[in-house]
């Protein structure tokens, strides 16, 4: 298993096809423990997951997830908030869904598996996320936000080029 500095270092955004190949049922459960382990404004813990790594699960989400690079992979992690005020009527569910999903990312590639923040294509106007939620039978008041497919890669890992550390960070002030 890598250390956490690797599996960050290691994450990216992987848009391929995945190998057949089941996700252990206990290495989902690593994944989301990961997620619910995130921080969470005033502990509210807003954030919620559902595993899906039944065939027969998969293939109803399959027919409505856009984009198709995802079809193929053997599991999804489904990410579901709920919109709790925390502070002064304050609410901070898209920080502690946005803390979960990092985890999840970062434990996936420690696990040796691959995946993408998918969530634009499922809360524009085509309402996708309302769709997986109602097969999956999420109640009104959770928001289906963001999924993550979950497997081993069947092409190879492409990282994104990065800005130098020296344009994007400084010491006691802004530089430019």
């Amino acid at each position: 298993m890598m250390t956490v500095l690797e599996a960050i270092k290691e994450r990216t955004s992987y848009r391929g096809g995945y190998k057949n190949t089941p996700v252990p049922r206990e290495d989902l459960v690593k994944i989301m423990d990961a997620g619910l382990l995130a921080p969470s404004g005033c502990n509210t813990q807003t954030t919620s997951l559902i595993a899906v790594d039944d065939t027969e699960v998969l293939n109803k989400l399959r027919e409505v997830i856009e984009p198709e690079f995802i079809i193929s992979a053997p599991s999804l992690i489904c990410v579901l908030t709920q919109a709790i005020p925390a502070y002064k009527d304050k609410c901070f569910n898209v920080q502690d869904y946005s803390a979960a999903i990092e985890n999840m990312l970062i434990a996936i590639v420690g696990l040796g598996y691959q995946s993408c923040w998918v969530e634009g294509q499922i809360t524009d106007e085509h309402e996708i996320g309302k769709k997986m939620a109602k097969i999956l039978g999420v109640p009104d008041d959770y928001e289906l936000i963001c999924f993550l497919p979950v497997g081993i890669a069947d092409q190879p890992i492409k990282h994104a080029g990065r800005k130098p550390f020296e344009e994007r960070a400084w010491f006691n002030g802004f530089r430019v």
